[in-house]
């Protein structure tokens, strides 16, 4: 359960920040009248979402249980692929999204409310069906029979709802260039389980061979019924008894993912590493705030963590 609120937190608190920023500058550049497409874009953009969710839930039902095995595998590991992306994407780029954020939304203002609505459901959109593709494999990977995976999504989804409404009234300050390092670790790692699990759905539908090839088996020492195996299922995706190719690809994704995770940005002196003195990143005053400083002393503007020492949309 602990995983899928993970997911829901981290996926949930990115898209609660891109509509905080988008909103925030709307309000600051006093045009409110604004708002409206924005929330359709914003709504349309979840309405998708929760639609193509659905799809997948229903519409596998429908299949023969090697034709699911084979398309829950194939989705698993598109859906590792597109969060690894998106955790090296948030972690590299960041800085520059309040930026591009606010530079779409100049363009979109000046072309009407079509491309307000346009702007809102791209920005809000991609996260939504990356969530939902997410969401539904690590489910499906660590579902026990019971409703605790979906409840762990929603209340990671809430939490995020909530975080990004304190964010916007200033109530809350979080550093969150941490966070997103930390939970995006974490993401990884609960990535790796779902890809493990991919490559059994793939084995199951004679995919790919060595079903039966065991790389060990200690159910008897963590039985999968018991209190421990299901917590080590719900957040690690954990199998007491894998397959080698299962093994295999875990460790070849998990380690070098997580290498390359957590090696200073840039991979070079002075590219983007963080410093945990001066890189703090907060929200307050409707808008993520932060300071950063380059190589040679100088304040640069953090764009994605909500940079410089004004709120989101005092640029305008």
């Amino acid at each position: 359960m602990f995983g899928n609120y993970l997911i829901g937190l981290r996926e949930g608190l990115e898209a609660s920040l891109v509509v905080c920023i988008l909103i925030a500058y709307l309000v600051k550049t006093e045009r409110r009248d604004a708002l409206r497409p924005i929330w359709i874009g914003i709504g349309v953009a979840c309405a998708i979402a929760f639609g193509f969710g659905c799809a997948l839930t229903f519409g596998s039902q429908e299949l023969t249980f090697k034709a699911q095995e084979a398309l829950g595998g194939s989705l698993s590991i598109v859906a590792v692929a597109l969060v690894t992306w998106m955790v090296f994407w948030m972690r590299r780029t960041a800085r520059h999204l309040k930026a591009e954020l606010h530079g779409k939304l100049d363009a979109a203002l000046q072309m009407g409310t079509g491309a307000l609505v346009a702007t809102a459901f791209l920005a809000v959109g991609r996260e939504g069906l990356e969530t939902a593709l997410f969401v539904w494999a690590s489910v499906r990977a660590s579902n026990d029979g019971t409703h605790g995976p979906l409840i762990g999504v929603l209340l990671g989804l809430l939490t995020a709802i909530l975080l990004g409404w304190l964010f916007y009234k200033g109530a809350v300050r979080i550093n969150l260039a941490k966070f997103f390092t930390w939970t995006g670790g974490m993401l990884v790692v609960v990535a790796a389980g779902v890809l493990a699990y991919g490559v059994h759905d793939l084995q199951e539908a004679e995919f790919l061979g060595g079903l039966r090839d065991k790389a060990f088996d200690i159910s008897t020492t963590i039985p999968p019924d018991s209190w421990y195996g299901t917590l080590l299922k719900g957040i690690f995706n954990f199998q007491p008894d894998p397959t080698v190719l299962q093994v295999t690809v875990w460790l070849l994704y998990l380690v070098p993912t997580l290498a390359f995770f957590f090696a200073p940005v840039g991979f070079g002196p002075g590219k983007g590493k963080v410093n945990a003195t001066h890189e703090q990143a907060s929200v307050r005053d409707g808008g993520v705030d932060g300071d950063r400083t380059d190589g040679d002393g100088e304040r640069v503007r953090d764009g994605a963590r909500g940079a410089g020492s004004r709120p989101v949309g005092d640029e305008g």
